[in-house]
């Protein structure tokens, strides 16, 4: 597809340029979440990750684009997205290690068997499900935006059980969600994986976190047991300038990794 066929596609870039993404002009875009997701996600050359929500693709393509050679599946409930998904992989030369699987990541694990994504099939899973709150959030007029920003009840479990099933033993999952729902993310995660490290993200020093960034180890809890929690410092993004911080720059710009660890 070529963005000059239609006025409701733009082509923008990441990374400082690195990767070039078509996707709609209203509607769900693609912003720092996705990049920091994917400079979250320690995937090393020769794994396969799973990026759950892909949307047009922007983390999963980001994680590919910093680590050459891991393969990725895009799970993208979105007929639309999954076609604007492939598009991108394919002209930033990545259609040979990118596959893009059109299902709902709610939808029964039979579904996810026909789409060749069995029980433990992965090394790593990244995902940025819906996270505001229904109750609360202000629905936006758009179908698509509201389906991929507001949670319903009960979906974050939905999506964390999802995760879980796709990871082999020892496997990763990465998520990136609203820094005042910590304690429920944690709570989701506790039983399915033996250890969770948050990392807060910070608009400027000395402001309250906006978003946590998740890294949890797949394994099942022994009885009355939950997940050891560790938080790290976090990452500041801007400075008291309002000028892009050092470090937050090399990720969102240059495709550095953030180690989610402290």
């Amino acid at each position: 597809m070529s963005p000059d066929l239609t006025s409701d596609i733009t082509d923008d870039g990441a990374l400082g340029g690195r990767l070039q993404l078509l996707q709609p002009r209203k509607g769900h875009r693609f912003g720092h979440d996705a990049i920091l997701l994917a400079a979250a996600t320690p995937a090393r050359a020769g794994e396969h990750a799973v990026d759950l929500g892909a949307g047009v693709g922007a983390a999963g393509l980001a994680l590919a684009k910093r680590v050459d050679g891991v393969a990725i599946t895009l799970v993208e409930i979105d007929a639309a997205l999954c076609a604007l998904a492939r598009d991108n992989a394919a002209r930033n030369g990545m259609a040979d290690r990118v596959r893009i699987a059109a299902l709902d990541v709610t939808a029964a694990e039979s579904f996810f068997d026909e789409a060749n994504l069995k029980s433990g099939c992965t090394d790593r899973v990244l995902m940025n499900p819906p996270f505001h709150d229904a109750a609360t959030a202000q629905a936006s007029p758009n179908a698509a935006r509201r389906v991929a920003h507001v949670a319903q009840a009960g979906s974050l479990a939905v999506w964390v059980d999802a995760a879980a099933r796709l990871l082999r033993p020892e496997g990763t999952l990465s998520m990136i969600y609203r820094a005042d729902a910590r304690n429920e993310v944690i709570a989701a995660l506790a039983d399915k994986f033996v250890s969770v490290d948050v990392l807060p993200v910070y608009p400027k020093p000395g402001a309250s976190a906006i978003r946590i960034i998740l890294q949890a180890v797949r394994g099942e809890c022994v009885r009355n047991e939950k997940a050891v929690v560790n938080t790290s410092a976090g990452l500041v993004l801007n400075g008291l300038d309002g000028r892009p911080a050092a470090e937050a720059e090399a990720i969102l710009r240059n495709a550095a990794a953030l180690p989610v660890k402290g």
